[in-house]
């Protein structure tokens, strides 16, 4: 009866508040804390093939963007948009081989970029990226909720005798007090099915989404065919009629029109065979991408002169010019089909988020429990789905668009870090290298100098200051890279390989942070703001219930872990 007494873990009870807080935000996930498979048959369940894993990615990345964003971005860089999502593409690159090796290296677990920040930094960090992750998962869900409900009415006004007949409160949203409350009706609906969709299952859920986004893909790769004996290359010329800046530009708007291959590394529990799989569904997916979008922006550049694309349609509005109306129609249920995949595979992440962090304690654990016959985090993916739903049918979100992908740049800095310290061989950590500071410590630090010079040479450029504070800024970010390449002892790991580390991972770091440097002001106040209510969060709840190591939450059965998952 004592041991329920005070269910503190040992590092902080007993403690002073202040010591007892240090110890706790610096505790780190053992790795060998996260394979336990005691069989207890109510864990999830390994259903997920390499087709599933990769359509996953791409019904997360490929929404309705790729006949939006293509089109728009085109307006300024001009045909030279191509190398812009060429470009961005490469930076998504670095990012999804970083997220490929630490997916391989931890195959038996959900977390994503929580997780293995758990287990490179510490408690604290972990619990930073989740909530700064979790907000833009949280608004996402609910903005393109509405958006979905937008499309689908507009889908619906195709047929004649309901066009202008469906009042605006029902999908397109319809404002009182002011703007302060937007109603809309059929967003809720929307995410209340497709809650329950993955309340039934994961394979239930991945059959919608492989049957929604082969659609989308066949739609996609039918519109270019189309679009292809339409193209003029004299649109081609001039290439980049407004510089390489232009395109460089272009480049980080069309950077986030790639975000969620990153979602395949969560669906760690349920893929038959991880190790192999999961790199090759967050590759894979990532590169398809790739090349439907450079697809459709040389043939919407061909098409039509980029200075005539329009804002809101382009690609529907340059086939309409062309008498091609049908492909509007597609054009539209791609769009329909985009948004739901997007939906579908967001909820699903969020889901198995706070499933991590209930199993470590972090958060309340109701979160922990999985049903026994779904196999699925019912309370974790219901809790998401009303969050979501309130939102969607009472605020208009898309006006905080602008404060969004704080935390996939973060969650993808942090990621690529991860990879360079968990190559740190231990011993190196026993060194010391100036002063008191051991070899990790310094690592650390030159990390963080990385990160910071990538921010001022992204605030330099976007506010056009002097080229001499951008290149002491990356001379700097080169000597901590040294640092980083050469004082480190780095070990092979197991599975999958990043190539090219520490280099390519303090790339992605160093570029992840200019594009943080471009986004609104207003994303920097958030990301400072909510990283002061996740510390008293955690100052409050988490310190006090985390349980890192050996507990009840690391010991959930896996069904059918294969035998290469550590």
């Amino acid at each position: 009866m004592e041991e329920a007494h005070d269910h503190r873990p040992s590092s902080t009870a007993g403690r002073p508040f202040l010591s007892g807080f240090c110890a706790a935000a610096l505790r780190r996930k053992p790795l060998g804390a996260h394979g336990s498979a005691a069989a207890t048959g109510e864990g999830l369940v390994r259903q997920l093939g390499v087709l599933e894993l990769v359509l996953l990615g791409i019904g997360a990345s490929l929404g309705a963007g790729i006949f939006v964003v293509t089109g728009t971005v085109a307006r300024d860089a001009g045909p030279g948009v191509t190398i812009s999502f060429v470009l961005a593409g490469a930076a998504c690159v670095l990012n999804a081989l970083c997220y490929a090796e630490l997916a391989s290296r931890f195959p038996a677990v959900v977390g994503g970029a929580y997780l293995y920040t758990y287990a490179a930094f510490n408690e604290i960090t972990a619990f930073l990226v989740f909530t700064q992750l979790m907000v833009d998962y949280h608004i996402g869900a609910a903005s393109v909720a509405r958006s979905l409900a937008s499309y689908f009415i507009q889908f619906l006004e195709l047929i004649p005798f309901l066009k202008g007949q469906i009042p605006s409160w029902i999908g397109h949203g319809e404002e009182f007090f002011g703007g302060v409350i937007s109603i809309n009706i059929l967003a809720p609906i929307l995410l209340i099915i497709l809650t329950a969709i993955l309340c039934c299952g994961v394979k239930e859920s991945s059959a919608v989404n492989t049957f929604m986004t082969t659609l989308k893909i066949i739609i996609v790769i039918v519109v270019v065919f189309a679009g292809v004996f339409e193209v003029d290359v004299s649109n081609w010329s001039p290439f980049m009629p407004n510089g390489f800046k232009s395109v460089v530009t272009g480049a980080t708007v069309v950077f986030f029109a790639y975000v969620g291959f990153d979602a395949v590394a969560n669906s760690a529990e349920e893929a038959k065979r991880p190790q192999r799989d999961l790199p090759i569904g967050i590759l894979g997916s990532l590169l398809a991408c790739v090349l439907l979008y450079v697809a459709v922006c040389l043939v919407i550049t061909g098409m039509v002169p980029y200075t005539l694309l329009g804002e809101d349609a382009p690609l529907a509005e340059a086939f309409a010019s062309k008498g091609l109306k049908f492909i509007t129609v597609l054009i539209s249920i791609g769009a329909v089909a985009g948004l739901t995949t997007t939906l579908l595979v967001g909820l699903y992440v969020q889901s198995r988020l706070y499933l991590g962090l209930g199993r470590d304690g972090l958060l309340p654990s109701v979160f922990a429990k999985v049903h026994p016959t779904r196999h699925t985090p019912l309370q974790s993916q219901i809790w998401v789905g009303c969050v979501a739903a309130v939102m969607a049918g009472l605020f208009n979100v898309s006006m905080l668009s602008h404060i969004l992908s704080v935390g996939t740049l973060t969650g993808y800095s942090v990621v690529s870090a991860c990879v360079i310290t968990l190559r740190w061989n231990d011993k190196g950590t026993s060194r010391r290298s100036l002063g008191s500071m051991s070899i990790w410590q310094e690592g650390v630090l030159c990390l963080v100098i990385v990160a910071l010079c990538g921010f001022i040479v992204g605030f330099c450029y976007r506010f056009n200051y002097a080229i001499a504070f951008m290149v002491v800024a990356f001379v700097i970010a080169v000597a901590a890279s040294f640092a980083l390449q050469f004082h480190q002892v780095y070990m092979d790991p197991p599975g999958f390989s990043c190539p090219g580390v520490p280099l390519l991972p303090i790339i992605s770091v160093f570029f992840n942070m200019v594009l943080f440097a471009q986004l609104h002001e207003e994303a920097w106040y958030r990301f400072v703001i909510l990283s002061l209510i996740a510390l008293g969060i955690y100052a409050g709840y988490g310190q006090y219930n985390a349980v890192p190591s050996s507990s009840e939450h690391s010991t959930i059965g896996y069904h059918g872990i294969p035998s290469e998952a550590p």
